[in-house]
């Protein structure tokens, strides 16, 4: 038994392996069948093995050899894993390529089989990677979670945890461990995406990724580890070399789901009365004329943007004098779109503690600001201030146009703890078409929840402007690089020079694909950062044309390829006492 909080918990073990599957199936099933061996001799209850466990893919010239090398469901080779499963009483998930019904579809499955040796559920692979669009039909099964005596266990492979719905899906369906098989030569898989989709769900992350393999390009890059619902790596089994590791987890522990750095509950958090967008026929978005990729001869669209890092500092009058001297010297220097911090002119609990004299202030500040840009007469500016509204208040970001007007707002509608205290959630998101690009509004901790981002992607956004205040590095390392990954939409993060993660402000580029560009970039975006604790700008030309290539190779758009129709839960209201609330 583990404790936590006081609380008394079952502890399970797991374990990861890594190895590469060639060509030899039935070698295969005994290299598998070692390493299941080896974690039911320390005492696992679960091993999860890569994707495509039963072979390597070299071979697979075409759809047709593909399905002809592929498995059966009840072939050989997960028969014997079924055995192995029943003599070993252990629970394993596996990758295996399977036949779909009709020649010459295959999918990428992944095989969940009991301690009992009986096939418990078979996951289809929901987004493919890039090549694989042109060997396999992708999954388009409802996503489930099984509950098993070891706890409710969701299923993905690889490419379904580079975009955020199917890990959400699963844990909005009450997973507590998400069993990844992966077949990637991706580094960010391991860096990135695995601890990230453990934090922002809250769950737990046991990933398997194959490892080495054929020197043709880039090696396979294992990084096979078991990730806590807080982000933290409990076992990982390298880089380079075949091998098994395991770790005790506490299944339950996956709930309550409070993500930390003053997010509560997930479920208080997320609005899933404002996401239609995500359950929207695909075509009818207004990102539908940006999917695929960017012809080559289409004319650069450049945007200077610039980070304005600042926050409270001596004096509330010298705060602002420097804001307004920020404006002048960005536009000096050929900025068309600045950003400011989050609530940068006060100090940390100073709204909470004031909210009607924050808003009082706010109206003087966001006057003198407006007046600088007026008078810069070449530049927008993004400030996030309070706003009054009769008896309520808000945090409100401000587009304020190159005149000195203000173009948009954005209330912001997730709130963490503390400003749960003081302010009102907004009931919609902004995306203000301007004559320098479609502009996107964020702010905060919003950068936790991928539906902000995707939503805004989703209306066309080319740059999201974020005020920023990060509470932990992952915030801003992960969490921000990852939204710009998972929608190739530029990312303007500015954060407070004062912020807990003590990082700096960020820009995340779309990179655009080009052939012949490392994979590390086709799947984690570049990202450009200043200094923190002191004013440093970060200038840098965008092409909000890189925002129309929304594809991460040849075929792969993250996009362009969502399934609206299994995302439903997504836009579930939770449930309490049997009623449906808010």
């Amino acid at each position: 038994m583990a404790i936590s909080n006081g609380v008394h918990h079952s502890a399970v073990r797991v374990a990861t392996a890594q190895f590469y599957s060639h060509t030899d199936v039935p070698a295969n099933l005994e290299l598998c069948r070692k390493y299941i061996r080896e974690a039911a001799a320390v005492g696992a209850q679960l091993i999860v093995l890569p994707e495509n466990a039963n072979r390597c893919r070299t071979d697979y010239k075409d759809k047709q050899i593909a399905y002809e090398l592929c498995e059966d469901l009840d072939g050989e080779f997960v028969s014997g894993l079924c055995s192995t499963a029943n003599e070993l009483n252990i629970f394993i998930v596996v990758g295996v390529d399977l036949k779909a019904k009709v020649s010459p579809d295959v999918n990428i499955g992944v095989v969940l089989i009991g301690a009992d040796g009986h096939v418990l559920y078979v996951h289809h692979k929901t987004v493919l990677w890039d090549y694989e669009y042109g060997l396999f039909k992708p999954g388009t099964k409802d996503i489930e979670v099984v509950q098993t005596p070891i706890g409710k266990l969701g299923l993905l492979s690889c490419a379904d945890g580079i975009v955020p719905e199917v890990p959400r899906l699963s844990a909005l369906k009450g997973a507590e461990i998400l069993c990844n098989s992966l077949n990637s030569r991706g580094p960010d898989e391991m860096r990135c995406h695995e601890p990230l989709r453990a934090l922002e769900n809250h769950v737990w992350m046991v990933a398997s990724n194959s490892v080495g393999g054929t020197e043709d390009a880039y090696p396979w890059t294992g990084g096979s580890q078991i990730i806590s619902p807080k982000g933290e790596v409990l076992a990982c089994a390298g880089e380079t070399d075949y091998g098994m590791v395991w770790a005790d987890i506490t299944p339950e522990t996956s709930f309550p789901k409070v993500l930390g750095g003053g997010i509560g509950p997930l479920d208080q958090f997320r609005r899933p009365d404002l996401y239609g967008d995500l359950v929207a026929p695909i075509d009818s978005v207004p990102a539908a004329k940006m999917y695929g990729p960017v012809a080559e001869d289409a004319p650069k669209r450049p945007l200077n943007v610039v980070t304005l890092q600042l926050s409270w500092y001596h004096s509330t009058f010298w705060t602002v004098t420097r804001a307004v001297g920020q404006v002048k010297y960005a536009a000096s220097r050929g900025a068309q779109l600045g950003v400011f911090p989050e609530l940068f002119c006060f100090k940390p609990g100073e709204v909470a503690a004031d909210p009607a004299a924050a808003a009082d202030f706010s109206g003087q500040v966001l006057s003198k600001i407006q007046a600088a840009a007026a008078e810069a007469s070449s530049m927008w500016v993004v400030v996030d201030l309070v706003e009054q509204s009769g008896d309520k208040f808000y945090s409100t970001a401000y587009l304020i146009d190159s005149a000195g007007q203000i173009a948009g707002r954005y209330r912001k509608c997730h709130l963490g703890e503390v400003e749960r205290t003081w302010a009102t959630p907004g009931e919609s998101f902004t995306v203000v078409d301007t004559p320098i690009g479609m502009i996107g509004l964020m702010i905060g901790n919003e950068v936790w929840l991928p539906e902000v981002s995707r939503i805004l992607t989703l209306r066309g956004a080319e740059v999201i402007a974020h005020p920023a205040d990060w509470d932990r590095v992952e915030a801003a390392t992960m969490a921000a690089v990852e939204r710009t990954e998972e929608n190739r939409t530029h990312l303007v993060s500015c954060a407070r020079t004062d912020n807990p993660a003590k990082f700096g402000s960020q820009i995340v580029v779309a990179d655009r694909f080009r052939f012949g560009q490392c994979i590390a970039l086709m799947r984690y975006p570049t990202a450009i950062w200043s200094r923190t604790g002191f004013e440093e700008n970060i200038f840098y030309e965008l092409d909000l044309q890189d925002s129309h290539s929304k594809v991460q190779g040849f075929y792969l758009d993250p996009v362009g390829t969502r399934q609206p129709g299994l995302y439903s839960v997504m836009v579930e209201v939770p449930q309490k006492n049997g009623t449906k609330v808010a």
